[in-house]
């Protein structure tokens, strides 16, 4: 049973029937479209943090980078959505490039601070350079695409958009992680030392993930902005980072869908909590706790584990329980 559920068909079953069972669960079509867009980017992030065992604190940088860019492509430049999209990958991809290329040049705690460094480093330029980004208002009016002509105003058909780019980009990213590329950065993650002396550029391989990261992180920025019509500055925070490695980590590293998993949960978690009690950070911060004490592998580790239960087998009896032939006792 447990190898079952390590299929990635079964994980791309469960991502598409994650987008056909939302519309029907869900009220919103804002919030379903919102748990999709952190999806792909906690998916993302799991890239990093559960395959290449890089604990950065520096997604947000890519999130609010697409966001920008998709808002100035669409406002400034007039570019349509089509066109626009691959664009914002190729930006969150180059930034992603350098921002990884510097940070893996120290380990642990050292790369950790250097991602938070950058992190802080890109939300000041962003809030300083506000003819460009708007501030601490953010860039107003972004558009949503547009089909036939028409925009896609109803919530339920931007919902379909971002599903079908969502369930595109899912399976490209579990394409990357069951490659030998992919192999490979867990190889790295389990004992980088060993994979550099066998020969593989360990240094190159962080980098590619870095940008393969930064690319799908940036693209659900953009997605983000043309759902709420803005692009804040608070998708540039260290917070943003901070939300999505919680998702991923509620969900479960090394695993995309779990990923998705995590960000549903956070989300309408949030949602629900959020109406009862305006402190429920604080009922979060207690799940957290709980997850790091009992639930290492998160939410899809608690299906493995009940899988385990409802499959298992009674033990074979040892030698000490085995019934002694009859030629053999004294």
């Amino acid at each position: 049973m447990i190898r079952f559920l390590e299929r990635p068909l079964l994980h791309f079953g469960l991502a598409a029937s994650t987008v056909l069972v939302l519309p029907l669960v869900l009220r919103s079509g804002t919030l379903a479209s919102e748990i999709l867009i952190y999806g792909l980017a906690a998916a993302a992030c799991n890239l990093l943090l559960g395959y290449t065992g890089l604990l950065s604190f520096g997604q947000g940088i890519f999130f609010g980078l697409g966001s920008y860019a998709g808002g100035l492509l669409l406002l400034r430049a007039g570019w349509p959505a089509p066109a626009m999209l691959p664009a914002v990958a190729l930006v969150g991809a180059a930034t992603a490039t350098a921002v990884g290329w510097l940070s893996i040049r120290r380990q642990g705690v050292y790369f950790v601070m250097l991602t938070l460094a950058f992190s802080q480093l890109f939300y000041f330029l962003a809030y300083t350079f506000s003819d460009l980004t708007g501030g601490d208002n953010g860039l107003l009016n972004v558009p949503r695409p547009t089909i036939g002509g028409k925009p896609l105003a109803d919530p339920w058909a931007y919902y379909a958009f971002v599903a079908v780019l969502f369930l595109a980009l899912f399976a490209a990213l579990q394409r990357v992680a069951l490659s030998t590329f992919g192999r490979t950065l867990l190889a790295i993650r389990d004992n980088e030392a060993r994979a550099s002396a066998i020969g593989f550029p360990v240094r190159a391989f962080k980098v590619a993930a870095f940008a393969i990261s930064g690319a799908a992180t940036a693209l659900a920025g953009a997605l983000h902005a043309m759902l709420i019509g803005v692009a804040p500055l608070s998708n540039m925070e260290y917070h943003t980072s901070e939300t999505l490695l919680i998702m991923t980590i509620i969900g479960g590293a090394a695993n995309l869908f779990a990923s998705v998993l995590g960000a549903a949960f956070y989300l309408v978690a949030g949602d629900l909590l959020s109406a009862i009690w305006p402190r429920w950070l604080l009922l979060l911060g207690a799940l957290l706790i709980a997850i790091a004490l009992f639930m290492q592998r998160g939410l899809w580790g608690l299906i493995e584990r009940f899988a385990a239960l409802a499959t298992q087998t009674p033990d074979e009896p040892g030698p000490a329980d085995r019934p002694v032939p009859e030629e053999s006792r004294p």
